[in-house]
Parts: C-alpha cells; structure tokens; sequence
C-alpha cells in the first residue's frame, strides 16, 4: 500500500538507497547515507510542499518515491525531477510502476507542467519504466558523471503533464 513518508522511514529508506550508492551507478552519491540524512532530506522535499511517499507490504517499506525541484531557479518550478526507488530484490514486480503512476497524479494535483527523469546508463529497467509512463528521451548527456572509475552517460526523459 502506498502512504504518506514519515521520520520513522529514514533508516529503511537509507537501507533501500545505500544498495545503489554502493552497487550501482544508478545514482551519482558515492558516500553511503545515514538515517539522520534521509530525515533531512524528507523534511526538505515536503517543507517545499513536494509529494513524497512509500510503499508498505507486511509492514516494511520497499520502494519510495518523491518530487523535488530540477533547477534552483523559481522559474522552473513548473517542472519537477522526479526519483522512484525500491529495495533491488523487488525490481521487476511492479511496485515500480505503481509509485511512478502514483508521483505523476501527485505532481498533476499541485498544478507542475512537466516531470523530468535522469536514466544512468546502462538502466533498461528505468528506461522501460519512462517509455511505459509516455515520457520522452528529450537529450542524452555523455560521459557525464564518473562513478566506479567508469564514464557515465546519462539521459532525460520529460513527461508533459
């Protein structure tokens, strides 16, 4: 079930996120987050008025997914970045697709013209998840991050609401 992020999140959230800081390229952070740090990272994203949320079965969270801004400028604000994560041993089971379908009638409900996703390459799965969602690969940045002592290329995808 998806509900409302809360404080008491922050541990599992950092447990879900630190896989892919750790394993993976799929995000750019290279040093492992704490709980103290997502709870700050929470209170930030709903301070601005920004949906963030979970999801829960049998009582433990797998996935979360939030909105925050793209650029700093007040003259994006009408275009949000967009962030769905799930514990790694649940990608392929949906849950990915019902956070993202959830993010998108949240963002269409505050009134933001358009989503923004950034795909690390290579993420099949994500690129998949933004096709499926009708989002449109609008440029591909390459070798633009360095993680792992590779060069990274990384592509975003726009939804217009």
């Amino acid at each position: 079930m998806i509900r409302e992020v809360q404080l008491d999140d922050a541990k599992r959230i950092a447990e879900i996120y630190n896989y892919y800081i750790k394993d993976t390229i799929i995000t750019f952070e290279e040093k492992l987050v704490s709980e103290e740090d997502i709870a700050q990272r929470i209170l930030k994203v709903q301070g601005k008025g920004f949906p963030y949320f979970v999801y829960e079965k049998e009582g433990k969270v797998i996935g979360y997914a939030y909105l925050n801004n793209w650029r700093e400028r007040s003259a994006y604000d009408i275009s949000l970045e967009t962030s769905v994560y799930l514990d790694h041993e649940m990608i392929g089971s949906g849950v990915g697709s019902i956070l993202y379908k959830e993010l998108i009638m949240r963002a269409k409900a505050i009134n933001i013209h358009s989503l923004i996703g950034g795909v690390s390459l290579p993420n099949e799965e994500s690129q998949r998840l933004h096709e499926k969602f009708n989002f449109r690969l609008v440029g591909n940045f390459k070798e633009s991050g360095k993680k792992f002592n590779r060069l990274i290329d990384v592509e975003f995808w726009q939804l217009i609401l």
